[in-house]
């Protein structure tokens, strides 16, 4: 939108900030209102956009936004009577006023975009993972959440489960002793034409003729590379380049890593590095296999953990700790006195070794973390509603397990070893790789700096 400038847009976030919910939510009338209908609009009408429907089907909806007619068409054609946009900055412009809470289920370039414009208009957010594309952006949207007085939630489910839950009171009940390492295995990436990852014979891929359902300088949104359309980017493969996804850590370690970094409260990683050097053959793209090792501080402690995420290179593992049940995707928290495993999400953890886990189960520790009534989702909704606290998963936590992830994508994209100054937010041993700490974007799509 070439006529939508950087002072129009603040100007329309002011105005967006001087109505913002106090209280969270009314509709009609004053005060909260747990019985009432959120109206909420869908950035992304396709994918992850049907699961997030599905959990809101007790809600109105009132909006969805697409670049790829094909992409929304079953959403489209369920919903005939909602209205549909291709860039989401015009749906706040005709809808604005009519929009109460917005989903954000797109690629992660476009992340950042789409839920600050909503958080700049006053509405409640619900992005999902990893929170965005770059470090930046990630803490961006933790001080736009507070500016703006939303209520946010990333989409990484398992944090709302029981089982999440066990992990952390079993670990803090010292079931496993004081911890030794954490060890993430994953099975992907798996490469191929139908699945969530695919390569092209060569890289940059050859341009081709963007198909007329789908507006290709939406989709690119913000970023500042001159790509060229090929089909290996779509509908999912887009996962698989740097310049618009993070890969298979960048897609599963806000689940699997989730249990781990909230038990032991970890703060940003000091040290980062990639242990398994692959040679690459496209630049640009993931790797087919990587290890990456952090060395992470626990918050108000003095003490550092070791995490360690393996994508198919896997290191031998203690037969005690072997399970049919996790398949190619689990977690391990070994402590001195036992581990406790999940699989790829945290909902059904266990102790190791088996005999441990027999006797433990029969009298597990006091609950006491509160329980959440439905899924992420309805916990969003409860908190916009009034009706529930803020959701577990809101921007103060989940940008910084995005940061966790993105700095372990860094050193998996390069192939090195970072040092992390949080405070500064700088690389400190390798000052080229900042650039990608807060990456350029394109003239026009430029936000987020007012809340600094």
């Amino acid at each position: 939108m070439k006529n939508l400038n950087r002072r129009k847009f603040l100007k329309g976030a002011t105005v967006a900030t001087a109505t913002a919910f106090l209280p969270r939510f009314a509709i009609g009338k004053s005060g909260p209102s747990a019985n009432s209908k959120l109206n909420v609009a869908f950035i992304g009408a396709g994918g992850r956009t049907r699961n997030l429907m599905s959990g809101l089907t007790s809600e109105n909806f009132v909006a969805f936004c697409d670049v790829d007619d094909q992409r929304a068409a079953a959403t489209y054609g369920e919903h005939p009577k909602v209205a549909h946009f291709k860039d989401f900055r015009r749906l706040f412009d005709k809808m604005g006023k009519e929009i109460d809470a917005v989903c954000i289920a797109t690629p992660d370039h476009t992340h950042f975009v789409g839920t600050y414009t909503a958080m700049a208009h006053g509405k409640h957010v619900l992005t999902e993972k990893p929170l965005t594309h770059n470090i930046w952006q990630a803490r961006t949207l933790q001080k736009a959440a507070h500016y703006f007085k939303v209520v946010t939630q990333m989409g990484n489910q398992g944090h709302a489960t029981e089982g999440i839950r066990y992990v952390k009171e079993w670990y803090e009940s010292g079931a496993i002793g004081k911890i030794k390492e954490v060890i993430a295995l994953n099975g992907g990436p798996n490469f191929g034409p139908t699945r969530l990852f695919n390569k092209p014979s060569r890289f940059p891929p050859t341009s081709q003729a963007v198909p007329l359902r789908l507006n290709w300088d939406l989709w690119k949104g913000p970023t500042a590379d001159d790509v060229k359309y090929n089909e290996v980017y779509l509908p999912a493969t887009w996962r698989g380049f740097y310049t618009f996804g993070n890969g298979q850590l960048g897609d599963w370690a806000c689940h699997t890593l989730d249990a781990p970094f909230w038990s032991l409260d970890l703060d940003s990683p000091t040290v980062i590095e990639a242990i398994h050097k692959e040679e690459r053959t496209l630049e640009g793209m993931v790797p087919t296999s990587s290890a990456i090792r952090f060395e992470a501080p626990i918050r108000g402690k003095k003490s550092t953990v070791a995490l360690t995420w393996y994508e198919r290179d896997w290191p031998e593992v203690d037969p005690s700790l072997e399970s049919e049940d996790w398949g190619d995707t689990r977690m391990l928290m070994i402590g001195k006195k036992g581990s406790i495993a999940t699989g790829a999400r945290p909902n059904s953890p266990r102790l190791y070794p088996e005999t441990k886990w027999q006797d433990f189960r029969r009298d597990l520790p006091e609950k006491t973390i509160p329980r959440i009534k439905g899924s992420h989702i309805s916990e969003w909704v409860q908190a916009i509603k009034g009706d529930g606290p803020e959701p577990g998963s809101n921007f103060d936590y989940a940008s910084r397990l995005t940061e966790f992830t993105l700095l372990g994508v860094l050193a998996q994209r390069f192939n090195r070893r970072i040092e992390w100054d949080s405070k500064k937010m700088e690389i400190t041993n390798d000052p080229e790789l900042n650039q990608y700490v807060r990456e350029p974007v394109r003239r026009g799509w430029e936000m987020g700096d007012e809340v600094w």
